[in-house]
């Protein structure tokens, strides 16, 4: 499970609508106590940042329709554990207003 953050306050932000796969540049804000529970795959791995880009479907607790984004893990040692092609189940929370990965778990 993982949680995500992206945005220019918080470094280089990676996000594409999977549909049109335009790059986003402004941070993904979130409710205060939103909280959302999916499933995707690792595409990339930013160990410097601690940033995950993921391809994931529609999350629909959240509002957020499928796309590949990426988002910053809240602790990096989840991004150093992770690679390009590993399935996971993640969790995002609100971490300074924004998408951040705060649990992620490899899955079969």
């Amino acid at each position: 499970i993982a949680a995500l953050a992206t945005g220019a306050a918080l470094g280089a932000p990676i996000a594409a609508n999977a549909g049109n796969k335009e790059q986003a540049t402004a941070p993904v804000v979130l409710a205060a106590a939103a909280t959302a529970v999916a499933e995707g795959e690792v595409k990339r791995v930013d160990k410097g940042s601690g940033t995950v880009t993921l391809k994931h479907g529609p999350i629909p607790s959240i509002d957020m329709p499928a796309m590949t984004m990426g988002y910053r893990a809240k602790d990096k040692s989840m991004a150093e554990q992770l690679k390009p092609g590993d399935k996971i189940k993640f969790e995002l929370g609100n971490v300074g207003g924004v998408y951040t990965l705060i649990r992620v778990e490899k899955v079969k």
